[in-house]
């Protein structure tokens, strides 16, 4: 039997075959442990430009098949797919002027070819979009219907813009082809499995402060962001994946935490859960850098009835040997 055949038991249902972008990455890598808890197939397509294999080193499954392959490729022959998670993409603000060429065609080239899989095995899809489509946001919290606020020739555009346009083009795929696809709009997750140099604030603070280096705060740390655990956030993501088509195709859904902190708090919160004699010291503000960022979960929280239930300082306890681990390791 290949790789891409279910294996078929006498009296039984085929085994679902799940495809997911960038399953060897921080929110991939969870998306792929709650699959295959939940008895499906899954097939991993990561080209490890932010993904770790040691992210999946610890799965023995017989149903998991990781393929090194880099999405801006049309993807490889499956026999069967029933629902490709798009997940694909470097996400971390240290890498939007460094790969910023990589991380534009990932979100345009990267999503056509999902699609496309999507399309070629009448397969739903789930579409990995980010808040960062709001922008600097004019509206807060930010609802679906926001339209956004974002510099298209800023910084962080190429992320930015090119998720919106992912979004765009699986509209226009909807519209056209009548598929079944989805949409998540991630914000802010924290958990295992994060990089440690990541450049967002959770990693950052809790490398430096894990290392005894002071906390360092971009402007006067006024800024405000909400945490989601990160197995709060992979059930939001199922939740919608797994919805029925009547009451999710073809539209899109924010998942994040509602419980909005400042970034001078959260080194509060930080220098609380972490034995350590770290001070804080300040840097000029990026640019784009967005001053709010709370999602409206009322549409997902009424529909599916999902919101999070992991605290930040909870989360964060449950987050810190992890990075206690790879800091050891590097």
């Amino acid at each position: 039997m290949s790789e891409d055949e279910s294996p078929l038991q006498p009296g039984t249902e085929r085994i679902m075959h799940a495809v997911v972008t960038g399953g060897a990455g921080f929110l991939g890598s969870h998306l792929v442990d709650s699959l295959l808890e939940d008895g499906f197939r899954v097939t991993v397509l990561d080209n490890y430009g932010s993904g770790r294999e040691e992210n999946l080193a610890h799965v023995e499954s017989s149903r998991l098949t990781v393929q090194k392959h880099d999405v801006r490729d049309p993807f490889p022959e499956f026999k069967t797919v029933d629902v490709v998670y798009h997940m694909a993409s470097r996400a971390s603000p240290e890498d939007f002027t460094s790969h910023a060429v990589e991380i534009a065609l990932t979100n345009s080239q990267g999503t056509k070819h999902a699609l496309e899989c999507a399309r070629d095995h009448d397969a739903r899809a789930l579409i990995a979009s980010t808040s960062e489509v709001y922008g600097n946001a004019g509206e807060h919290p930010q609802s679906e219907t926001y339209n956004g606020n974002v510099n298209i020739r800023g910084p962080r555009a190429p992320y930015d813009e090119s998720k919106r346009f992912s979004e765009a083009l699986a509209v226009a795929y909807e519209r056209k082809y009548e598929m079944d696809i989805r949409t998540a709009r991630i914000f802010n997750t924290f958990g295992p499995r994060m990089d440690p140099n990541d450049g967002r604030v959770v990693p950052n603070f809790l490398t430096q402060a894990l290392r005894g280096e002071d906390l360092t705060i971009y402007g006067d740390g006024s800024q405000t962001r909400s945490f989601c655990y990160v197995s709060d956030l992979i059930a939001g993501i199922r939740a919608i994946a797994d919805a029925p088509a009547e009451v999710a195709a073809g539209d899109v859904f924010n998942v994040g935490n509602t419980e909005e902190i400042s970034i001078q708090e959260l080194t509060d919160v930080i220098l609380d859960v972490v034995d350590t004699d770290s001070g804080m010291t300040y840097k000029p503000l990026p640019q784009d850098d967005p001053e709010v960022r709370r999602p409206d979960i009322s549409k997902i929280t009424s529909q599916f009835d999902w919101k999070p239930s992991i605290s930040l300082r909870t989360g964060l306890k449950r987050t810190i040997p992890y990075f206690e681990q790879r800091l050891t390791d590097d």
